[in-house]
Formats: C-alpha cells, structure tokens, sequence
C-alpha cells in the first residue's frame, strides 16, 4: 500500500447540501474499506454564503434517514489551501 495519502475534495456553489453529503458518504465508505488512514476526504463551496454554518437540515435529514451523519461538518469556501491541508 501507498505511503502517501490521498486527498479527495467534493465541491459545490454553497457547501451546504450536495458536497457534505458526498463528503459523508464516501468517507464512511473509505472506513468501512479500512482506509481512513490513507484517504481523505473534504468539500468546499466556490462561493462563500454559508461559510462556518451546518449543513443544510434538509440535507442532514436525509443523510441520517440513509445513516450518515452530516453534523460535524463545518462549510468552507474551496481554495488551494485545502488541497495542501487534505494531505
């Protein structure tokens, strides 16, 4: 296996609904593979109206209705950064 670690980011217009929950979703799915320790996972907004918020409740709702769980998850609008912090 890979020494280095790999950095996946989901990506929308507001990081409220649609990257959270791909972000949720795949990184439970890496847990569940065992691969926590070698994938990470982010997501991020290009446009910064709902920066430091949850996610959308209609979102965590039916994330939890599927058994993820979308509430630890601060919004951050994408920058470069990210990508050198993922990884």
């Amino acid at each position: 296996m890979r020494s280095e670690r790999v950095g996946v980011l989901f990506v929308c217009t507001g990081n409220i609904c649609r990257s959270p929950t791909a972000e949720a979703i795949f990184r439970k799915r890496v847990a569940d593979a065992g691969l926590s320790d070698a994938i990470v996972a982010d997501s991020a907004g290009t446009h910064d109206y709902h920066i430091g918020e949850p996610p959308d409740p209609r979102s965590q709702d039916a994330a939890a209705e599927r058994g993820y769980d979308l509430s630890p998850l601060a919004r951050a609008r994408w920058s470069a950064r990210i990508f050198s912090a993922s990884t």
